[in-house]
């Protein structure tokens, strides 16, 4: 199942897409005129919340929807907007620093490669939807880069997570983008400011249930600037594995459902270029991870 947040006529719900996403099915709609039930919540969060009770009935609905097609629950991706699949997250992004060790090196040397995990948050305020416009902020930054990254989206409430069982509380997967001013993280030298900016964390476009990804630590990832490749990484290089983040962050802090948790990017970010390759307006940043389908933005003023 390939969860989004959708608008429709002013209306936002939750649906699922098919795999070329050609079409999307609304569920609460859906489940209304396919079962005469009302079970699915209108929002991802809750959907997240309760899967466990849900995706049974989810399953039920896509089957019979998907045979029926019809016009009351069954649209054409290009009749609706999608937002991101978690338009306003409830706490900040948690954002794995530096875990692919060229980035590292690109960014500085191979000392700078860490021997533990290096985090910092983002904003809630910064997320955006699939081809959402990037504001550049040139009144704050002439520094504004690009980092495609795998995202995972926590499923249910854990703290001291082992490893072993750290995929247990992965509802899904998605892609961000974790866009930056470099010359706002070098100044104030922590990341939070040069992180947090407005519409610096593009987001989508779904969630893929986690059981669409059999193998989050091998999954290709790259990220184009106006069609020019510019990162090509696999998270088999991870550092870092998922299943270390989470057991890492809930040490001692309960994950919740629809905390979101970026992995890091691989090497190819504009400031690892000699002279730097930072972000203008007009450009089109397009990622794309093997599962999960592809994440395109425009920078705009």
């Amino acid at each position: 199942m390939r969860f989004v947040t959708a608008v429709k006529e002013g209306r936002s719900f939750v649906g699922i897409v098919d795999e070329q996403m050609t079409y999307v099915i609304d569920l609460q709609v859906a489940e209304e005129a396919l079962f005469g039930t009302n079970t699915i919540p209108s929002s991802m969060l809750e959907c997240i919340a309760n899967s466990d009770s849900i995706l049974g009935k989810v399953s039920e609905i896509e089957q019979k929807a998907t045979s029926k097609q019809d016009s009351r629950f069954f649209y054409s991706l290009n009749d609706v907007e999608l937002d991101a699949p978690i338009p306003k997250p409830t706490k900040n992004i948690f954002c794995v620093g530096k875990n692919y060790a060229e980035h590292a090196i690109e960014m500085g040397s191979a000392a700078d490669i860490p021997e533990h995990l290096m985090m910092f948050t983002k904003a809630p305020t910064t997320v955006i939807g699939p081809n959402e416009t990037v504001l550049l902020h040139e009144n704050v930054t002439s520094q504004l880069d690009y980092e495609g990254e795998l995202a995972v989206v926590i499923g249910k409430a854990g703290v001291a997570i082992s490893k072993e069982d750290a995929l247990d509380y992965v509802f899904g997967y998605t892609i961000l983008n974790d866009i930056t001013a470099r010359d706002l993280q070098s100044r104030h030298k922590q990341f939070f400011i040069g992180k947090s900016l407005d519409t610096t964390c593009p987001m989508g476009p779904y969630i893929a249930h986690k059981s669409l990804i059999p193998s989050p630590n091998q999954l290709s990832l790259q990220t184009k600037v106006n069609d020019e490749i510019r990162q090509s990484g696999n998270t088999e290089q991870f550092i870092f594995d998922i299943e270390t983040i989470i057991s890492v962050i809930s040490a001692g802090m309960t994950l919740e459902p629809g905390d979101i948790i970026a992995t890091g990017t691989p090497a190819g970010v504009g400031k690892g270029f000699k002279p730097p390759r930072f972000l203008k307006k007009g450009d089109v940043i397009e990622i794309t991870v093997e599962g999960l389908g592809a994440l395109t933005n425009k920078v705009g003023e």
